[in-house]
């Protein structure tokens, strides 16, 4: 695919920066940039070029939300059906469904949570809306002292969106979430540090640099497909009722990676050298993936 709203930059390293690249419109968020960033996820998961994401927008915006000023329904949406809670759960990919009746925020959150590569968000400057919403997906997330944040959907008559009443809450606690929700207020980077949506705040200048170093530091002679296993492990398992599930991929995933990349790293501990894995996020083991994407 030919992007037009973003870039996809691959560094020598394996870092891949994507950039939202609306620059004129705030980075704001359209229908095509919904397809591209899809594209541009599942590509990097399969990409073995590719070790870590860093995202940002260009010039001085990270995201103003949906871009409000096209015409017909903003959000790309069918007024003309009238669907059910059934047709999701039972034609989710249609293509009347997938395109006329999913929230296409929602749709780039879940290919960001199916990601096999870890994802840090370096929010340069507005995020709201969607800017924020698809910041809850990402591992970590680091903030410009010029961010500005805001969960603004109660202003339009609409609601939470692109799953982040699923993540919010997880990263913030039900309080929070509720009071941000609720009040659909503008907030800056120093109260989203201080609630923990975001992990430091930084100097304009200096948040790209920062947000790449820590970001190369995840994956520095690492086992891309332990880091793949681990993403989802922690992602799926931390919702889970008990701990069954957690044992169930672990026991398949330890015992598959004992015999591949962790057969390197025991031979690298014992021989006190970094370690040379072969493992590709490509090529995962046979149980992968354990769960459904849509759930």
């Amino acid at each position: 695919m030919d992007y037009t709203t973003i870039r996809y930059d691959v560094e020598e390293d394996g870092l891949l920066l994507l950039t939202l690249n609306r620059p004129d419109k705030l980075n704001a968020f359209t229908v095509e940039m919904c397809g591209e960033l899809i594209d541009a996820y599942n590509r990097a998961s399969m990409d073995d070029a590719v070790r870590v994401i860093v995202v940002t927008g260009e010039g001085r915006a990270f995201c103003a939300g949906m871009d409000l000023s096209v015409g017909g329904n903003v959000f790309g949406l069918d007024e003309a059906m009238a669907p059910t809670m059934d047709d999701l759960r039972t034609a989710p990919d249609d293509p009347a469904v997938l395109k006329g009746v999913r929230d296409t925020g929602g749709r780039v959150t879940l290919a960001m949570y199916n990601c096999r590569k870890p994802i840090v968000g370096a929010v340069n400057g507005v995020a709201v809306g969607i800017g924020s919403t698809m910041l809850l997906p990402m591992d970590f997330r680091f903030a410009s002292e010029k961010a500005r944040f805001g969960f603004v959907f109660g202003r339009l008559g609409i609601t939470m969106e692109a799953c982040s009443s699923f993540f919010l809450p997880r990263i913030v606690g039900v309080e929070q979430a509720l009071e941000w929700a609720y009040k659909a207020d503008i907030f800056d980077a120093i109260e989203a540090q201080e609630k923990g949506l975001v992990r430091a705040v930084l100097p304009a200048d200096a948040l790209l640099d920062e947000a790449k170093a820590f970001a190369r530091s995840l994956v520095k002679d690492r086992s891309p497909v332990s880091i793949a296993l681990i993403r989802q492990m922690i992602n799926r398992n931390g919702a889970q009722a008990t701990p069954w599930e957690a044992h169930l991929t672990e026991s398949l995933a330890v015992f598959y990676t004992s015999m591949a990349d962790g057969r390197e790293g025991v031979r690298a501990f014992n021989e006190k050298r970094p370690a040379q894995f072969t493992g590709k996020a490509s090529q995962m083991p046979p149980f992968f993936p354990w769960y459904d994407e849509h759930q």
